[in-house]
């Protein structure tokens, strides 16, 4: 039986990734650091952010400037403000959804507040949201989604991961959690396929996916 649904915020919940991913490649470029979507997408996303800052600093030879993260983070904040939206179907799924959920995230707890909240999903999980800041190893470690799973009281193997991401998907996997891989947003559905993994691309699916993992 399905005990608790863990769900990965940016690309799960809400539509961020694509807003993420152009600023990123802008704000690499500042550094003199060519890179695609792709290439950003493949490298970064659904990881801790201070990843991007460390792999800079590997490029570079040296630290990025001390500011440079932090204008990232205030650009980041002005376009969610005015872009960000819950991903499409999250809602209406979410409506149907009656096993306990919870959100676990590479976002800092700070950002994870904002994002919820400006989309309206907040209070669907406020006490049940947790971050990688938490935990010593990000993402494709599987210690966020077991720390999640431990403060809830679940079973590994009682749990049902939502992710996006090559490293959530691993990350589930790891943790010896079941995974439905979300294929709608920026990573191809090839990318997550693989072993107690079921793929998708259309959200208002994920209520009967969930069902049928019981």
């Amino acid at each position: 039986m399905t005990e608790l649904v863990i769900f990965d915020c940016d690309g799960v919940l809400v539509d961020s990734e694509p807003i993420s991913v152009r600023l990123d490649v802008e704000m690499l470029a500042q550094l003199g650091i060519a890179a695609t979507e792709q290439e950003v997408i493949e490298r970064f996303v659904g990881r801790s952010p201070d990843v991007i800052v460390q792999e800079a600093g590997v490029e570079l030879g040296h630290p990025p400037p001390d500011d440079w993260f932090k204008r990232g983070e205030e650009q980041l904040r002005e376009r969610f403000l005015a872009e960000l939206a819950p991903v499409p179907g999250i809602v209406e799924a979410l409506e149907q959804i009656t096993t306990p959920a919870c959100v676990a995230s590479s976002s800092t707890p700070e950002n994870l507040r904002f994002k919820l909240e400006l989309t309206g999903l907040y209070d669907r999980f406020a006490g049940r949201i947790f971050s990688a800041s938490e935990v010593a190893n990000g993402k494709p470690a599987p210690d966020l989604f077991l720390h999640a799973a431990a403060r809830l009281g679940a079973a590994p193997a009682g749990c049902v991961v939502v992710e996006d991401s090559r490293y959530g998907v691993e990350a589930g996997r790891a943790a010896g959690m079941r995974v439905l891989a979300y294929a709608g947003g920026v990573t191809p559905g090839h990318v997550l396929s693989g072993s107690g993994t079921v793929v998708f691309d259309d959200m208002r699916a994920l209520p009967e996916l969930l069902k049928q993992q019981r």
